[in-house]
């Protein structure tokens, strides 16, 4: 991938190849088929949180999203999210990408008072806004997860669960052909020039200077490292593990069903997965990371709670080894927002998608690209009227400080629910 030479110049540049990017690129290349687009990215596609994530494209309110619950802003983050799993759906059918593309729906399930609470707050939320779902007591959560650690669920039918690293390399193979795709290319620098911008990318160790016109950065976290939104993103990792593929007795010990997703009623608690290839994902537990990496500390630390909370749903699997783990860094704001705009002339970029970025960054990319090329429509209403502009951070080592004291009360505050 990204084997293409680099050009002189390019009419629009997209940095990061992320869902953000791909989406963004792949949409000026539409509309704008006699023009050059350049996809840059400093790592390998599918190497970032795009590729790193649950593998949940989630069609309803989640996390931040909820806060309010007013019931037009609530349609509107609905409006957009099931936009871009029409978007994405369409381009896995007609480009064959093989991502384990499921509409299996999500369990938002709860363990404790706090979760039970949380559950019950989101369905009242679902009824403001007339979406169907259906309530689980303990015995129809254990029929599908096979376990009886849940008092109950909310089943919601309009989610994806799917592959995320497969989903974004296969977006990347299938771009229009007026996009040039660079990846394992850092951007060095950037500056003005004239009406557009002279880029620094680094190329196999060779410093390249690309002229191009317009930039959409879908650079999430990293965005500060460009020069943007400084001391206005958090940076902070999620982590996750994932089981070896079950052998046919411990499935039929697991005793429970393939392909299902569960989110965590209580948002400090413990999302998890059984793949279709009989593979079991746990996530939990979130840190500051202010140089974007997480200690092997750190690491052996999340590993201990990922299988804390394996042996407490399932306690006849405590021996099944975790054949991954791993963290990926997200973009998140103080103040619970979503950015989405031109941040400087001629520069797009949607930020600070607060952990729910499938959907929001498919969306967003389109949308950016859309705005770009000046075009309206109800979709960009809606996102413009659910974003606003993060607010500025403490200085470091303040910030990180706060961030690490608040992730730590939350923490203990959702103990039961991990």
């Amino acid at each position: 991938m990204g084997t293409s030479p680099p050009p002189a110049t390019a009419d629009w540049a997209v940095i990061g190849a992320g869902l953000t990017g791909l989406a963004a690129a792949r949409r000026l290349a539409e509309l704008h088929p006699d023009q050059t687009v350049l996809l840059l990215d400093a790592r390998p596609v599918g190497w970032g949180s795009s590729g790193r994530n649950a593998g949940f494209v989630i069609d309803l309110p989640h996390k931040f999203d909820l806060d309010g619950g007013e019931p037009e802003r609530m349609n509107r983050v609905v409006r957009l999210n099931t936009a871009a799993i029409s978007d994405l759906d369409r381009l896995v059918a007609e480009h064959s990408i093989d991502c384990n593309w499921s509409k299996a729906g999500k369990l938002q399930a709860a363990i404790g008072e706090t979760g039970m609470a949380a559950m019950k707050n989101f369905s009242r939320i679902l009824d403001s806004i007339n979406q169907p779902y259906k309530m689980l007591d303990r015995q129809a959560v254990a029929d599908i997860s096979g376990t009886r650690h849940y008092q109950g669920a909310i089943f919601t039918p309009g989610c994806i669960l799917m592959n995320p690293a497969r989903l974004v390399r296969g977006l990347a193979h299938s771009l229009p052909g007026n996009v040039v795709l660079l990846d394992g290319c850092p951007v060095l620098r950037h500056q003005r020039r004239g009406d557009g911008f002279e880029l620094s990318i680094r190329r196999q160790g060779i410093p390249i200077t690309i002229q191009v016109g317009g930039i959409i950065a879908g650079t999430s976290a990293y965005t500060p490292e460009l020069g943007w939104m400084r001391r206005r993103i958090v940076p902070v990792a999620t982590f996750a593990s994932i089981t070896r593929p079950l052998s046919d007795a411990h499935f039929r010990s697991f005793g429970g069903k393939l392909d299902w997703g569960l989110t965590p009623a209580d948002i400090g608690g413990t999302t998890i997965r059984m793949t279709q290839d009989r593979r079991l994902f746990m996530r939990n537990q979130y840190d500051y990371v202010g140089t974007y990496a997480a200690s092997d500390a750190t690491l052996d630390r999340v590993r201990t709670s990922h299988r804390i909370a394996l042996a407490r749903r399932w306690p006849q699997l405590a021996d099944i080894p975790f054949e991954s783990t791993w963290g990926g860094v997200t973009a998140l704001a103080r103040n619970r927002v979503s950015y989405f705009g031109e941040m400087a002339p001629r520069v797009w970029s949607s930020n600070t998608d607060n952990g729910v970025g499938v959907a929001r960054g498919t969306i967003s990319g389109r949308l950016l690209a859309e705005m770009a090329s000046g075009i309206e429509s109800d979709l960009l209403d809606d996102m413009q009227a659910v974003s606003a502009m993060p607010v500025q951070n403490p200085p470091r080592p303040f910030v990180g400080i706060g961030v690490k004291a608040r992730l730590r009360y939350e923490a203990w505050r959702s103990r039961k629910e991990i």
